[in-house]
């Protein structure tokens, strides 16, 4: 079970990203008429969306609604049944190396192997030496100094050298977000990235994930999306198809959640919840 957010006072004060720093190259990524099957079954059936970056697209919506599925089709891993991908105008769909120039990914935890035969730190700099993909760095030295920089900002540097496969899903979760924050694209797609962090931990996080997304555009999934929607450009729902697109202004609204979660959504006393099992 978890609770979104009281929505009177919340929303009241939130600051929502509509003026960016006129400096930052805008980056636009979205999906035209989008279908998505699974064994069968559509899990997006005709969908578009575009957003604009930089800014924080928050996705929200129950378990199993379809979150990685879009993910992944956006970092190009699910090629759709039809309907384009695109990042600027170029169309990346079902090609991951294209979307790789412009994207990098934290997959959902349950979902990573971890079997690597490496460290923490050999699995950044590995991101980092990937031919065609964003830094570009010409020495060994550069290569050291960029991932040390970031296993320092996620604090990941006392476990940095240890097997990838002895780390808890907390380290690991650490490691898979400097290798992302490192390569330094204008584009991120972050799967429940605070899952097994600690709770101090996850405020740490969650302020260098906001601190990316002001020069990129950082899209993000999260069973506590109040870590999130206060910062947040966009918000998504999505349950088997996109319920909803906007500012969180105009989408984190009872009768548009209630669209993704049915009867979980309760407005008690001037509060939204939304509870899940």
């Amino acid at each position: 079970m978890y609770w979104i957010n009281l929505w009177e006072k919340y929303m009241c004060r939130a600051r929502i990203m509509g003026n960016m720093r006129g400096d930052v190259h805008e980056i636009r990524v979205g999906v035209e008429n989008l279908t998505v099957l699974y064994h069968g079954e559509p899990v997006f059936n005709g969908d578009s969306f575009e957003a604009v970056g930089p800014g924080l697209v928050t996705v929200i919506g129950p378990n199993g609604a379809g979150k990685t599925t879009l993910f992944r089709t956006l970092m190009g891993l699910i090629k759709p049944a039809s309907g384009r991908v695109y990042v600027n105008s170029e169309d990346v769909t079902g090609q991951p190396a294209r979307a790789g120039r412009y994207m990098a990914y934290v997959p959902q935890l349950v979902h990573v192997y971890r079997g690597f035969p490496l460290t923490g730190r050999e699995l950044v700099e590995a991101s980092l030496t990937l031919k065609g993909r964003p830094p570009r760095l010409h020495t060994p030295r550069e290569v050291r100094r960029k991932a040390e920089e970031y296993l320092r900002r996620v604090k990941a540097l006392g476990f940095a050298d240890k097997p990838f496969s002895k780390m808890s899903g907390g380290q690991i979760q650490r490691i898979l977000i400097a290798r992302a924050l490192a390569r330094e694209t204008p584009v991120l797609v972050m799967d429940e990235p605070l899952s097994g962090i600690d709770p101090r931990g996850k405020e740490n996080i969650a302020r260098l994930i906001e601190e990316a997304a002001s020069d990129r555009l950082v899209f993000v999934s999260s069973h506590d999306p109040i870590m999130f929607l206060n910062k947040s450009k966009y918000l998504m729902v999505v349950n088997r198809g996109i319920k909803s697109f906007g500012s969180p202004k105009q989408t984190f609204r009872l009768e548009l959640l209630k669209q993704a979660y049915g009867g979980s959504v309760y407005l008690i006393e001037k509060c939204i919840h939304v509870f899940e099992r």
